[in-house]
């Protein structure tokens, strides 16, 4: 098992920037690959970006260009920076791992909200 915490949402402006953090604890050596994902209100939840032990990244259209993903595996951790936020960015952002399988590692956690707004 994999426990995930996200960190660092918060308010901010439009063309602010944030960066969040998921960090992992537990059976760490079976990550084989990390997501980030995001739910708006009402929306359902969706992949914002990927990233895999290798470091080849993914991310979904609307954020290319803006937001970059990273990982850490001395501090056993994955970012997600963001830049240039817009108000449409607004979600909740969640975390998680898989194995070299697919298989997911954990369950949802908290999330860290951000908010995106004047």
């Amino acid at each position: 098992q994999v426990q995930l915490v996200e960190s660092g949402g918060g308010l901010v402006q439009p063309g602010g920037s944030l960066r969040l953090s998921c960090k992992a604890s537990g059976t760490i050596f079976s990550i084989y690959a990390m997501y980030w994902y995001r739910q708006a209100p009402g929306k359902q939840r969706e992949l914002v970006a990927r990233i895999s032990s290798g470091g080849s990244t993914y991310y979904t259209d609307s954020v290319k260009g803006r937001f970059t993903i990273s990982r850490d595996n001395t501090e056993n951790t994955m970012y997600l920076q963001m830049n240039t936020l817009k108000p449409e960015d607004t979600a909740t952002y969640y975390c998680n791992a898989v194995n070299s399988d697919e298989q997911t590692l954990s369950g949802w956690g908290q999330g860290t909200q951000v908010t995106v707004s004047s």
